[in-house]
């Protein structure tokens, strides 16, 4: 159902409507405090007193004032010395005020009596100077003073508050609107960039999510058969496959008012925002229906309630998720309403929040095998330059595991290092020295290495390099470095043959080649070194994995503690015994030292190629795959097919 809305106009500025008086009110008390300071007496001590006018025969009189205070007043005729040329002036003209001119305080009116006493025992009784004592409050000053501080607290207060409110200046919000949602809104008819043709490697998500922009363009084509459309899509996917991407899309096609925020946008530091911008958020989309709210990383205020959750519990939060959950019960499919969210945790949502009603439908984004990253690189390349003789799909084989985010990032890489080498296109070695810039970081040719250091590492890579290749699991090699890169100080870079199954002699293989620069250092220096770091790494959590998750253990033996809903991290307890542990570590270990003493063997027994590789990589710094079958001879266990390089 379409509803016709006023467009809003923004009204005139008006400096007298709502608070403007302030602007006038602040400048006025800053004006009248700083004429009264300008008009205030001078203040002097007793001995100025004395020395420069009662010893002189220059004080009219005196009066005492609460018995604290002395005004001194200077006779007319003296005022013309240079001495008082500090004396106050009336405002209008330059003429000396009638006084008092002078102030200065006394700490007893006893002392006060007994030094004047004292400066006027040689002066006649004729000639002493009159004292009078008075009692008197400045009720202009004091009120004026409690005005402008009073002032100065209100406007401080009042843009603190618009501050706090979200920085809601813009839109001529006063304090107390701070509950309206801060979702930008992308209207109907606005030009939005993102298609579903800048959309890669996600092509059934894109056909399931598709159905949605069908039903916001027709509408009765689905009411008319009693069908509804899901009110709540949810994107799963890890960090770039591209679900806000998607999002976006839908609202470029549907071409319907889009409310796109964060989830994080829903919590400030008063109690209640959360729900007050939720109810707010649902309102504007429901006068503005058919329109889409697009909810990023919705696990800010989606996470799961429960015990587990106790210690670190957060009410605003979850106000703000039981608000969407009311939201979304109380909002039919006739509105026209449809919820978006993403994010990359989906195990730790609410149960409440998944189930049929509300989030209907969850599309799951993986990331992209060979064909679809092939799909990604010739989106991201079109607006570029690139050499005619470039394969796409060689730099597809060598991204293995990268997002469409990651390869977004290559093709960007590839052009600043093309310009930066003064190209007129951008060639193929660009793009490899990008991803080789993306995955190990940039080279550091500077980096100061020693000579023993240069050996070490060279066998620690040559060990890696030989055990892999002559082992019929490991991944191919297509080239090994030893220039220092980010923060290692040597890389192997492989070709991870791609499959959703992975056997317990591959699990162990890929282990003994981590494991191999260790053991050459051993073999070769009778010695290790802490080169291995990153190695040991990866080998213990490969390790833990095929016990705990896996069931490939020989002692635990088909029983996983893989926790597929995410609870277990949640978990206050292990959820196994500490004997159950022991044999785990156990057997961990186990698997580790075999494996480290496979790869011993096959390295011992390949020490002429260790030995000539090593010297190769200290002479060249790089060897591609080429030169490695020169070296090490053609393997024999994958075929060449599965070996594409560089």
């Amino acid at each position: 159902m379409n509803r016709k809305t006023k467009k809003e106009t923004k009204p005139p500025f008006n400096p007298f409507g709502g608070l403007g008086w302030l602007y006038f009110l602040i400048p006025m008390i800053l004006g009248w405090y700083f004429l009264v300071r300008q008009t205030r007496i001078p203040e002097i001590t007793w001995k100025q007193f004395d020395t420069q006018m009662l010893s002189q025969g220059d004080v009219e009189k005196l009066v005492v004032v609460n018995n604290d205070q002395v005004e001194v007043y200077i006779l007319t005729e003296k005022l013309s010395k240079p001495v008082y040329e500090n004396v106050p002036r009336e405002l209008f003209t330059s003429n000396p005020i009638k006084g008092p001119h002078y102030y200065f305080n006394i700490g007893s009116i006893e002392v006060f009596s007994d030094n004047l006493k004292d400066a006027q025992q040689n002066t006649e009784d004729s000639q002493k100077v009159p004292v009078s004592y008075v009692k008197r409050t400045n009720w202009i000053e004091n009120v004026g003073s409690w005005i402008f501080l009073m002032g100065l607290l209100i406007f401080f207060w009042f843009f603190l508050m618009r501050g706090v409110a979200g920085g809601t200046l813009d839109r001529g919000s006063s304090m107390f609107n701070f509950g309206r949602s801060k979702a930008r809104i992308l209207e109907k008819g606005e030009k939005n960039q993102v298609t579903f043709n800048q959309v890669a490697g996600i092509e059934e998500a894109k056909e399931e999510i598709y159905e949605l922009v069908k039903f916001l363009k027709d509408p009765k084509k689905y009411s008319r058969l009693g069908a509804k459309i899901p009110k709540g899509i949810l994107l799963v996917g890890p960090p770039g496959t591209g679900k806000t991407l998607l999002a976006k899309a839908v609202a470029g096609e549907s071409g319907v008012p889009f409310f796109s925020l964060t989830g994080s946008e829903f919590i400030e530091m008063f109690v209640g925002v959360g729900a007050a911008r939720m109810r707010d958020l649902f309102d504007r989309a429901k006068e503005k229906a058919p329109s889409i709210i697009f909810i990023d990383e919705i696990d800010t205020i989606g996470r799961s309630r429960g015990r587990a959750n106790a210690f670190q519990a957060n009410d605003e939060r979850e106000s703000t998720l039981t608000q969407l959950l009311a939201e979304l019960d109380g909002f039919d499919q006739s509105t026209g309403v449809i919820v978006l969210a993403a994010t990359n945790r989906g195990d730790i949502l609410d149960p409440a929040l998944l189930r049929p009603g509300r989030f209907d439908r969850h599309i799951h984004l993986e990331l992209p095998n060979l064909n679809e990253r092939e799909a990604i690189f010739k989106v991201h390349m079109a607006p570029l330059k690139i050499s005619k003789e470039l394969d796409v799909k060689v730099l597809a084989l060598q991204t293995p595991g990268f997002s469409g985010a990651d390869i977004a990032n290559i093709c960007n890489e590839g052009a600043l290092i093309a310009t930066r080498r003064n190209k007129d296109i951008i060639e193929k070695q660009d793009f490899l020295d990008a991803i080789d810039r993306v995955v190990g970081g940039l080279e550091k040719r500077s980096k100061i290495i020693n000579r023993d250091e240069k050996v070490r590492i060279a066998y620690h890579e040559a060990g890696h390099v030989v055990s892999s290749w002559f082992l019929e699991h490991a991944h191919p090699i297509l080239k090994v470095s030893i220039i220092p890169r980010g923060r290692s100080l040597g890389a192997a870079w492989y070709l991870p043959e791609e499959h959703q199954i992975i056997t317990k002699s591959e699990f162990l293989d890929t282990i003994c080649a981590a494991l191999g620069g260790r053991a050459s250092e051993e073999i070769t220096f009778k010695e290790i070194s802490s080169n291995a770091l990153d190695d040991l790494e990866k080998v213990t959590k490969q390790a833990y994995a095929i016990v705990m998750s896996y069931g490939l253990g020989d002692t635990l033996r088909n029983i996983s503690y893989y926790d597929s809903s995410g609870r277990a991290e949640q978990a206050l307890h292990k959820p196994f015994s500490e004997t159950t542990a022991t044999k785990i570590d156990e057997e961990v270990q186990d698997i580790v030292d075999r494996a480290y003493e496979r790869t011993k063997s096959i390295l011992k027994e390949h020490k002429k190629h260790l030995d000539t590789l090593a010297a190769v990589l200290i002479e060249k710094e790089v060897i591609h795959k080429e030169e490695l079958i020169e070296i090490l001879g053609a393997r024999s266990f994958k075929k060449e097919s599965q070996m594409i390089a560089s």
